[in-house]
C-alpha cells in the first residue's frame, strides 16, 4: 500500500473525531446547565444565625471539687458513765461551749468530795508539822533538844507539804472528771446523727464518737487543676483573691425553659444581641416552680486561699482550696460540686456560640451568611472554649453572621432562609428563598431531621 492509498484511508477519520469531541463538549455543557438549574431550583435551607461579637471573656479553669468543712469535731466522752440527758436534737446547729450530753455525775461528785476531805486533813497535819518544826528549831538553838530531833521535825513538815500538794492534784483530777460529766460542743457548727441515746453506757476516751459536728458556714471546697495551668496560676494567683465559683448538684441541670430554647441564637428579624455580645436567655416567669429551681442551680462564689506546694506526680494535678461564706448553706460537706476558677478577663475577645463551629476533616470551620443570603464556608482558628462560647483567634470579623443551627443541610454557596427560634422565617419572605410556597416549606422543614 502506497502513501496515496493511506491518505485515502485517514480522510474519513477526521470528521468522525471532530464529531465525537463536539458531542462531548455538548454533554458537558448540558450537564453544567442542568446543575446550575438544579441549584437555582433547590429550596433555601432554613438556618439560625447570630452575629460575631467582641466582648470581655474571663479565662476560667473548670474542675470537679469536693466540699469540706473548715472544722470537724468528733465529740467523745472523757469519762465513763451512763448518759442521763441529751441536750440537743440531731442536725441542730450548736455553738461552741453549748451543753450536748450529761453523764451521771454522782460517782465523780463523791470522788471529788473525798479528795477535798483528804486535802483538808493533810493540810491541817502539814500546818501542825510546820509549827512543830519551828518549835524544835528554837529548842535546838538553846540546846534543850538535840539538833537531830530538830532536823527530823523539819523533814516531817516537808513530807506533809508534799502530801498536801499530791492531794491538791487529786482534787484537780476529780474536779476535771466531774466537769466532764457535762459534755459541751468544742466548736460551732451543725450536728450529725446521734450515735448514742439516753441510758447508754459510754466509756472514757472511747473510739466511738457520740456525735460529729461540722462547721459549714464558712466552708471549704477542694479541687485539682492540671499542672499545665500552674504557670498561669502562679502569675495571676500570687496576689490572692482569685474568684472561684461552685455549683451544687441540685438535680436541675437538665431543666430547660421553653422560652429560652435558643439562648445563644440571634434572630435577625428581632435585632442584634444585647450589648454584652450574646443575647441573654429569657427567664421563666418570676415566682414559678421553674424560677425557684433555676435559683437553686446558681453558683456560690468564694475566693482561692490555698495552693499546694507540690504537684501530684500520680495524677499530674495541683490541689487547691477555696473558702466560701455559704450563708444559705447550699454547699454541704462531702458534696461534689462543679468548680470554676477565674484567672483573668480577656478584653474585646471575638466570640461565637460553640454551636456555630463545626469540626471537619480539614479542621474547624463555620458557615457565614452573606447579604445575598448565601452560605459560605469559612475556616477558623479557635483560641479556647469559654462555657457555651468559643473565642476565635482568626478567620472571622466582628459583625459577620454565622450559622448556629442547620449546618448539616448546608453546602457551600447554598441559599438560606433565616429562621427565628420559633421556627418561622425572620422578617417575612427572604430574598432568594424561592416562591412563597417553597419558603413556607423551608420554614417548616427547619424542625425536621436531615
Amino acid at each position: 500500500m502506497n502513501l496515496r492509498s493511506m491518505s485515502h484511508l485517514t480522510v474519513p477519520f477526521v470528521p468522525t473525531l471532530r464529531a465525537t469531541l463536539a458531542g462531548g463538549v455538548a454533554l458537558v455543557s448540558l450537564a453544567g446547565c442542568s446543575g446550575q438549574k438544579q441549584q437555582r431550583n433547590r429550596p433555601a435551607v432554613p438556618v439560625m444565625v447570630t452575629a460575631v461579637k467582641k466582648m470581655d471573656v474571663p479565662y476560667t479553669i473548670e474542675a470537679n471539687g469536693v466540699v469540706t468543712p473548715v472544722q470537724a469535731a468528733n465529740v467523745a466522752s472523757q469519762v465513763a458513765g451512763i448518759i442521763r440527758r441529751v441536750a440537743f436534737q440531731e442536725g441542730q446547729d450548736v455553738s461552741k461551749g453549748q451543753v450536748l450530753f450529761e453523764i451521771d455525775p454522782r460517782p465523780y461528785q463523791a470522788a471529788y468530795q473525798q479528795a477535798l476531805a483528804a486535802l483538808a486533813r493533810d493540810r491541817a497535819t502539814a500546818n501542825n508539822a510546820e509549827r512543830d518544826a519551828q518549835r524544835y528549831a528554837s529548842l535546838a538553838a538553846q540546846d534543850y533538844v538535840t539538833k537531830e530531833q530538830a532536823d527530823q521535825m523539819r523533814a516531817t513538815a516537808e513530807a506533809q507539804r508534799a502530801t498536801v500538794a499530791a492531794d491538791e492534784a487529786v482534787v484537780a483530777n476529780a474536779k476535771f472528771n466531774l466537769d466532764n460529766t457535762t459534755i459541751r460542743a468544742p466548736i460551732s457548727g451543725r450536728t450529725g446523727a446521734l450515735l448514742v441515746r439516753e441510758g447508754n453506757l459510754v466509756s472514757a476516751n472511747g473510739n466511738t464518737a457520740l456525735v460529729t459536728i461540722n462547721q459549714i458556714s464558712p466552708i471549704l471546697v477542694r479541687f485539682a487543676i492540671p499542672s499545665t495551668q500552674l504557670p498561669l496560676l502562679q502569675k495571676y494567683g500570687t496576689a490572692g483573691g482569685l474568684v472561684v465559683s461552685a455549683t451544687p448538684n441540685t438535680g436541675t441541670n437538665t431543666l430547660v425553659d421553653s422560652s429560652a430554647s435558643a439562648p445563644l441564637g440571634l434572630s435577625v428579624g428581632q435585632g442584634d444581641p444585647s450589648p454584652g455580645g450574646v443575647p441573654s436567655p429569657a427567664g421563666p416567669p418570676s415566682g414559678g416552680p421553674t424560677s425557684q429551681l433555676t435559683a437553686l442551680s446558681q453558683p456560690e462564689h468564694g475566693s482561692l486561699f490555698f495552693i499546694d506546694n507540690a504537684v501530684d506526680t500520680t495524677t499530674g494535678t495541683v490541689q487547691l482550696k477555696a473558702t466560701f461564706p455559704n450563708p444559705n448553706r447550699r454547699l454541704w460537706a462531702g458534696e461534689f460540686v462543679a468548680t470554676r476558677l477565674e484567672l483573668f478577663v480577656e478584653q474585646n475577645a471575638l466570640v461565637v456560640p460553640a454551636s456555630a463551629v463545626v469540626t471537619g476533616q480539614q479542621g474547624q470551620y463555620v458557615y457565614i451568611v452573606t447579604d445575598s443570603l448565601t452560605a459560605q464556608q469559612r475556616p477558623v482558628s479557635v483560641e479556647r472554649t469559654a462555657g457555651s462560647l468559643m473565642v476565635i483567634a482568626s478567620g472571622l470579623r466582628e459583625g459577620e453572621r454565622v450559622v448556629t443551627d442547620g449546618q448539616s443541610r448546608l453546602t457551600p454557596n447554598a441559599k438560606v432562609v433565616i429562621n427565628t427560634p420559633q421556627g418561622t422565617p425572620a422578617g417575612g419572605r427572604q430574598r432568594g428563598a424561592g416562591p412563597a410556597s417553597g419558603g413556607a416549606r423551608a420554614g417548616s422543614g427547619g424542625t425536621r431531621t436531615p
